[in-house]
C-alpha cells in the first residue's frame, strides 16, 4: 500500500483482501499437476464462520485465482448461515464462486471433520484454542492450510502446531498464517 495515499479504511480493507487472497492461492498455482481432473479450481473449505472467517473466505474468493468455496463448518448454524449470506450480499460476483449446498454446510464441534475432505485448501478461522486440532486434521488429510493468528493459546497447543508444521513440510503441503502486520508499512514505521 502506498504510504502517501489517503485511502479510507474500506479501500485499505479491499486492497488488503485482494493481496491476502492472492497470497493464499499463489503457492498452489506453481504446482500445475497438483489438481486432479481437467479443471484448475482451487476448492476451499472454511472452518470457522464468524467475522474473521467471513472476511478470509471473501479474500480468497476475490483473488484472481480460480477459487470456489465448497464446504463450510462452524459450531453454530446461525453464524454459518450469516457468513454465507454476507458473502453473497457483499459482492454479487462472488455468488458464482460459492458451491456450498446444504449438504456441505456442517454444524457442531465435529463439523471440521466433515468439511475438510471436500477441499484442497482449508481456511482455519475458529477460536485459537481449537486451531491445533483442526490444523492437525487438515494436514493428516493432506490439505493445504491458511490459518489465522494466533495459532494456539497455550504451550501444548503451540507444540502441537509446530509438530504438525513439520509433518506438513514432509508432505510438501503449504501452510500460511495471517501475519499481515509484518508487512504493513505503517505498522513497521510505528514499531
Amino acid at each position: 500500500m502506498d504510504n502517501n495515499s489517503n485511502n479510507g479504511r474500506r479501500e485499505f480493507v479491499k486492497q488488503s483482501s485482494l493481496i491476502a487472497g492472492g497470497l493464499l492461492a499463489a503457492p498452489f498455482m506453481s504446482n500445475a499437476n497438483f489438481f486432479s481432473g481437467a479443471d484448475d479450481v482451487i476448492k476451499v473449505a472454511l472452518i470457522g464462520c464468524g467475522g474473521r472467517g467471513t472476511g478470509a473466505a471473501m479474500q480468497a474468493l476475490l483473488s484472481k485465482q480460480n477459487v470456489k468455496l465448497v464446504a463450510m463448518a462452524d459450531a453454530f448454524s446461525d453464524r454459518l448461515e450469516r457468513c454465507y449470506k454476507t458473502i453473497i450480499e457483499e459482492d454479487a460476483s462472488l455468488k458464482a464462486k460459492l458451491d456450498v449446498p446444504a449438504e456441505r454446510k456442517f454444524v457442531g464441534f465435529d463439523a471440521y471433520l466433515k468439511a475438510i475432505p471436500f477441499a484442497d485448501v482449508i481456511i482455519l478461522t475458529t477460536p485459537p484454542g481449537f486451531r491445533p486440532i483442526h490444523f492437525a486434521e487438515a494436514i493428516k488429510q493432506g490439505k493445504h492450510v491458511f490459518m489465522e493468528k494466533p495459532v494456539a493459546t497455550d504451550p501444548a497447543g503451540i507444540k502441537k502446531v509446530l509438530d504438525t508444521a513439520e509433518i506438513a513440510k514432509q508432505k510438501k503441503l503449504n501452510v500460511v498464517v495471517g501475519l499481515q502486520r509484518h508487512y504493513q508499512n505503517s505498522y513497521r514505521e510505528l514499531y
